[in-house]
C-alpha cells in the first residue's frame, strides 16, 4: 500500500510545487498518496488538485485540531510557514511548533520543513532584523529538538522577486538598484518549478536518524551575472548598480513600513558578507538532483514578456 504524505501550503508556491513533481513522477506517484491542507478547499486551484486525485483537507496551521487530523495516518509531512502572510514571526513560529508537535504525535517519520538559517546569530548580532530567516530558523531547532527524522530545505531568493526588483524607467530602460556590490553572490531557485525538484531529492533519500539539509538553489548568481543573463535571454540591457542603503531603503519606503524596510534590507546585506547560506556550497544538493533546476536564463526566457 502507498504511504501519505501530507503536504501543508497545498496550493501555494511551494506545496504546490511539491504536489506537482510527486504526481508527475512515475515513482514517487506510486509511492506515495497525496493530501494537501489549505485553509479554501473551493478556491480553484484546491479543487483542481482534488480532481488529479489528491485528498483535500482544510486546515488551519494554528488550530491544533485541524493539524493532528492533517497529520494523521502520515508517513511523511512537507511543511511551509508564511511569514509574509502576517508579516511577523510569532504566528510563523507557533504554525512550526504545532505542526511538528503534531508529526511527533503522531509518529510521523519525516518531516520535511521549508527553512532558513538563523541570520542573528551567523552574524553574531549584525544583522537582527531578518526574522522570516531566524523564525524559521527556531523552528528548525525545536524539530530538532523533538528528534524526528527530518530534511531542512532551503530555498534560496526567488527568482519571481526580479519581477519588482528589476525596474524600467520612462524612457524604458532597466536598472536593477541593490545596496550590496555587484559581485555579491545570490543564490536564485524557481520556487514554483524547483521546490518539488529539491523535495523529491528529500524524499528519495530520507535520513534514518537525525537529519539532513539540502540547499535549494539553482546556483549563486552575482548581480553583475544577472545583467549578462536578463541581456542574453530578452535582448534588452539592464543596468546594475550599487546604491547606499539609505537610498535603497527610501525606494522600499513608499511601499512599506520601517520594519518590513529593515527585513528587506538587511536579507540583502546578509548576501555580501556572511552569506544567505552561510557560505554553503550547493554543490551536493544540486548533485542529487535527478534534473536539473531551472537557471536564470531560463526563467528570464521564459517570462520574456514581463519586460
Amino acid at each position: 500500500m502507498s504511504k501519505l504524505i501530507t503536504v501543508f501550503g497545498a496550493t501555494g508556491n511551494q506545496g504546490g510545487s511539491v504536489i506537482r513533481t510527486i504526481l508527475n513522477d512515475q515513482k514517487l506517484c506510486k509511492e506515495f498518496r497525496v493530501r494537501g491542507v489549505t485553509r479554501d478547499v473551493n478556491k480553484p486551484t484546491a479543487k483542481a488538485l482534488a480532481e488529479q486525485g489528491v485528498e483535500i483537507v482544510q486546515g488551519d496551521l494554528l488550530n491544533p485540531q485541524d493539524v493532528a487530523t492533517a497529520v494523521k495516518g502520515a508517513d511523511t509531512v512537507f511543511l511551509v510557514t508564511n511569514f509574509w502572510e502576517y508579516f511577523s514571526s510569532d504566528p510563523e513560529i507557533q504554525q512550526g511548533k504545532i505542526v511538528a508537535d503534531a508529526c511527533k504525535e503522531a509518529g510521523v517519520k519525516h518531516l520535511i520543513f521549508s527553512s532558513l538559517i538563523d541570520a542573528s546569530k551567523t552574524t553574531n548580532g549584525r544583522l537582527v532584523n531578518i526574522t522570516h530567516f531566524d523564525g524559521k530558523a527556531e523552528v528548525e531547532r525545536y524539530i530538532r529538538s523533538l528528534g524526528i527524522p527530518a530534511t531542512f530545505v532551503m530555498l534560496g531568493v526567488f527568482m519571481s522577486e526580479l519581477f519588482t526588483l528589476i525596474q524600467k524607467g520612462e524612457d524604458g530602460s532597466f536598472t536593477l538598484a541593490l545596496p550590496v556590490s555587484t559581485k555579491a553572490p545570490t543564490p536564485l531557485i524557481d520556487a514554483s518549478k524547483d521546490t518539488g525538484n529539491f523535495v523529491r531529492a528529500a524524499l528519495v533519500n530520507p535520513p534514518k536518524e537525525g537529519s539532513n539539509t539540502i540547499h535549494a538553489s539553482a546556483g549563486y548568481y552575482t548581480p553583475e551575472q544577472i545583467g549578462v543573463d536578463f541581456e542574453a535571454a530578452t535582448g534588452k540591457q539592464l543596468a546594475v548598480v550599487s546604491v547606499p542603503g539609505e537610498v535603497f531603503k527610501s525606494f522600499l519606503g513608499a511601499s512599506m513600513p520601517p520594519h518590513l524596510v529593515l527585513e528587506v534590507y538587511e536579507n540583502l546585506l546578509l548576501l555580501e558578507e556572511e552569506g544567505y547560506y552561510a557560505g554553503a556550497d550547493l554543490s551536493p544538493s544540486l548533485n542529487a538532483l535527478s534534473e536539473k533546476p531551472v537557471t536564470l536564463k531560463e526563467f528570464f526566457t521564459q517570462h520574456k514578456e514581463k519586460w
